[in-house]
């Protein structure tokens, strides 16, 4: 395989890394759509579950176009269905239901984040087994924390774009405009080409680095 595919480049660096990597945006893709869904149940729409998207089978979360661009690129979405017009908050609903994602990789970032601070101090260290569930925990942290910035932009159809709506009715008729539908993508690829994207993942993973040395401080 040339070098320039992604899960070539990530096996050459580390396998470690390359698992760390699959496991960490399967799974947390998987967790965001699942948050979604349960807040949506919560409002009082139960499309998620007469779909069947409350489940943990990375197909049906993103089906075989997606899992296909992750295989490609190493990047991947998941839609999970809701009736916006269900819930009992209305539009603030909607917000809070798409609010719910990035919450939730705010939370596995903590999680993950907060166990590499314990590791760094009760962790074997000088082993290989050390430096393997560090790089486990760091990847998870900060592809999370980057996750919850991504999907709050307010780009359609990105979560952020719902926020907004919901939360600031002057902008609304702006996002929710065909304009903005239709080349909300073309924003975000924009962006991605031109790198600009790149320092929010630095500072994604100088934070992440930051509060698990200082987890680490806290318990040693």
């Amino acid at each position: 395989m040339a070098s320039g595919w992604w899960m070539h480049d990530l096996w050459e660096r580390s396998p470690v890394l390359l698992s760390s990597w699959v496991f960490w945006v399967l799974l947390s893709v998987m967790l965001h759509e699942l948050a979604h869904g349960w807040a949506a149940l919560w409002q009082g729409d139960d499309t998620p579950r007469v779909t069947g998207h409350l489940n943990l089978n990375p197909l049906v979360h993103m089906g075989p176009t997606a899992l296909l661009f992750f295989v490609l690129v190493g990047f991947t979405w998941g839609p999970m269905p809701v009736a916006p017009w269900r819930f009992r908050m209305g539009r603030m609903g909607d917000g809070l239901v798409s609010a719910a994602g990035p919450a939730m990789n705010l939370l596995l970032a903590f999680l993950a984040l907060t166990a590499r601070g314990v590791w760094l101090v009760k962790g074997p260290a000088g082993t290989p087994q050390y430096d393997n569930v560090q790089l486990f925990l760091s990847t998870g942290g900060w592809l999370n924390l980057f996750l919850a910035c991504f999907n709050m932009m307010p780009f359609p159809p990105l979560d952020g774009s719902k926020v907004a709506a919901g939360l600031l009715p002057p902008v609304r008729p702006l996002i929710e405009s065909s304009e903005a539908q239709q080349y909300g993508w073309i924003a975000i690829f924009a962006c991605g080409m031109l790198g600009f994207f790149s320092p929010i993942r630095r500072a994604c993973m100088e934070w992440g680095s930051e509060w698990a040395f200082r987890v680490a401080t806290w318990i040693g």
